[in-house]
């Protein structure tokens, strides 16, 4: 079996970091304080990306359907593949149309000593005939950890609960407290979309969920190029943008008082898949490929033919696809 846990975290402080995501390293190194020497060397951590704790309903693909509830408040049942990624689809599909989900997906930003925060609570102004003329939305942080071996998983709530991360730690800012943790069977998950697609040479997709490392100054982390298995040509960057028109970015890992640059494939982009197996890919790509896959880089989603389609690449050229 191939556990993974899943960790709902609400935002119970301003926090001061990353706009896009709370790095895999960041909260890898949160929790290495709080747990033993065996734990700490196989724990791997995923990146945790930002939800809004609001109204929604099941995309198409996901195995439940219809209205949800307040979906980003807790964590939904898992028993397909895609229903792991109902959180960390940068769009946020789940959220209703028909409230404004554009302002519901962007977090509100604080100034606190002429530094920039996001507040972990948005407000939002109702029309004066309105009762309560206030409303509120939380933010909540997602992201899953497992163990390179077994016994790792699941993490006590008492080890989960009261992390800090980002900057200003030392002044409170940047404290998750725990919302929701389940343990989910890789191994047991339905992927039955993916197998139904097989066969269709050239129709997956494979989206970033997160950066892919291919260069690093940091220890333990070796250069490497683009896999054989994207559908692009592995060429050296240039200007941040590489030939094979790749979107790349550096990033630095901080560690302690040591900081090393990191050169990345930029996460929410989509290329071809030339593999032959999406099913082990899709698996692979959950547990993240590549250097620092430990610290969350290189996750990895795995899309067939069909529906809830994102823009495609198709020699060298960016068309749009269907999304639902």
């Amino acid at each position: 079996m191939t556990k993974i846990q899943q960790v709902l975290f609400e935002v119970a402080a301003p926090y001061f970091g990353h706009p896009y995501f709370v790095t895999g390293h960041a909260l890898f190194n949160a929790l290495a304080r709080r747990v033993d020497a065996a734990t700490r060397e196989a724990l791997c951590v995923s990146h945790g990306v930002f939800v809004p704790g609001e109204y929604g309903e099941f995309p198409d693909v996901a195995s439940q359907d219809g209205y949800g509830g307040k979906l980003g408040k807790s964590l939904p049942e898992v028993s397909s593949y895609d229903d792991l990624f109902l959180f960390r689809d940068a769009a946020q599909r789940w959220l209703l149309d028909k409230r404004p989900r554009d302002a519901h997906n962007v977090l509100d930003v604080q100034t606190h000593g002429g530094r920039l925060s996001f507040a972990p609570t948005c407000w939002f102004g109702r029309p004066p005939a309105n009762r309560n003329r206030r409303r509120s939305v939380s933010w909540y942080v997602q992201c899953y950890v497992h163990g390179d071996g077994e016994g790792v998983v699941p993490l006590d709530e008492d080890v989960l609960d009261g992390l800090r991360v980002g900057g200003a730690r030392n002044y409170g800012f940047g404290e998750l407290s725990v919302a929701d943790t389940q343990l989910v069977d890789l191994d047991a998950l339905d992927y039955s979309r993916l197998k139904a697609a097989q066969g269709g040479a050239g129709q997956y997709e494979l989206e970033l969920v997160s950066p892919f490392v291919v260069d690093t100054d940091a220890p333990n982390g070796d250069a490497q190029s683009v896999p054989w298995w994207w559908g692009v040509d592995s060429i050296d960057t240039v200007g941040g943008v590489s030939p094979d028109g790749l979107r790349r970015r550096t990033t630095r890992l901080v560690d302690g008082s040591a900081s090393y640059a990191v050169e990345t494939v930029d996460h929410g982009q989509v290329v071809g898949y030339a593999g032959d197996d999406p099913v082990a890919t899709a698996l692979n790509g959950v547990l993240r490929v590549g250097t620092h896959s430990r610290f969350g880089f290189g996750e990895l989603r795995v899309r067939p033919p069909g529906g809830e389609r994102v823009s495609v690449r198709a020699g060298g050229d960016v068309t749009d696809g269907e999304v639902s």
